[in-house]
């Protein structure tokens, strides 16, 4: 029968003296939050009993905070997702009480965006938004800033210098890596298609740019097609790509550098075509393991949420706490790769 861990368990792995411990328990005097904090943090290593009742008594005396989150399309899973793990990082940040507030837009107007922003900062501390760069977004962002409301750039960079910080992946990297798989996947040297949502994500731009310097470094036998704009729709992507397979039997490769992967998956299962090019996109959901398995994609290069909600709502409780300017302006997760032999 395992022992439960006693106080005393309890106060070695916390390096504070059972008396300490007790007063944690009991609350009968006061002790410093960092302290709290350590026992609390052991308790839970340590499986001790009263743990939830050390959590509760430390949650019950932090700041209340309302967040606010901008993300793209409801209908999207992986923006489903990322609204989920944003609510999960809220509720169990230890910096502050939490409110998740999650706003979508419908399309890449900045009209829209703008208005749902403005929406979440009025009742908000402090904001994250995906959105394309543009001089509308930044003076929204200029105007909050001066009201003393943090804004985030999430997934793709916008108003630089401006914004308080940028949270995500490295996307100079993903574009490399893209690249790096169609020219060593490839059986031969061919054309190659680039979707990008929009010349306005500054994600996508430097995922362009990681994308076509890795061939002209490494592969110039490959030729890289004039980019694709797709806004992101999984229609505008199935026709494209539908036209290009029956259209030209040399494409060796294609990578979908943002939204709209599901509509070149179904383009490949229509045209099914003799020489089926290396297939690159982003964001692993349900629909794109099982396009993996199928071999109908040989790679997607994903975005870790759970560590970025946790990154960002730490950076935005960090930026509310010791004022504007006090988050790093770009703070990277490294991205994860799936294979088909990986899902």
């Amino acid at each position: 029968m395992v022992k439960r861990p006693t106080i005393a368990d309890l106060a070695r792995a916390a390096g504070v003296s059972v008396a300490t411990v007790d007063r944690v328990l009991n609350g009968r005097l006061p002790v410093r939050e960092d302290t709290t904090r350590r026992v609390y943090q052991a308790a839970t290593e340590i499986g001790f009993h009263a743990a939830d009742l050390i959590g509760r008594r430390l949650h019950r005396n932090l700041p209340e905070l309302r967040l606010g989150f901008l993300l793209l399309r409801p209908d999207d899973p992986f923006y489903r997702a990322f609204a989920t793990e944003l609510e999960e990082a809220v509720s169990r940040s230890q910096r502050f009480r939490g409110t998740a507030a999650i706003d979508f837009t419908e399309t890449l107007s900045l009209d829209e965006i703008v208005e749902r922003l403005r929406r979440l900062a009025a009742k908000s501390r402090a904001v994250a938004v995906v959105s394309p760069d543009h001089p509308t977004l930044t003076r929204a962002v200029e105007e909050l800033k001066r009201k003393g409301i943090p804004v985030f750039a999430l997934l793709s960079d916008f108003a630089a210098g401006v914004r308080e910080g940028y949270v995500g992946v490295d996307n100079l990297k993903v574009g490399r890596t893209a690249a790096w798989m169609i020219a060593t996947g490839a059986k031969r040297p061919g054309k190659v298609a680039l979707f990008v949502g929009s010349h306005r994500f500054h994600g996508h731009e430097l995922r362009e740019i990681g994308f076509r310097a890795f061939f002209r470094e490494h592969a110039p036998d490959f030729t890289v097609m004039e980019t694709l704009v797709n806004q992101e729709s999984h229609r505008l992507t199935h026709d494209a790509l539908v036209q290009l397979l029956r259209q030209d039997g040399d494409l060796a490769g294609c990578y979908i550098a943002g939204g709209g992967a599901e509509g070149g998956i179904s383009a490949l299962r229509e045209v099914r075509p003799a020489r089926k090019p290396v297939m690159v996109c982003n964001e692993i959901t349900a629909d794109r393991r099982v396009a993996l398995a199928e071999g109908l994609l040989t790679m997607v290069i994903d975005t870790p949420l759970r560590p970025l909600c946790a990154e960002l709502v730490d950076l935005m409780a960090h930026a509310l706490e010791n004022g504007a300017t006090s988050a790093q302006g770009q703070t990277f997760v490294p991205f994860g790769v799936y294979l088909p032999e990986s899902v």
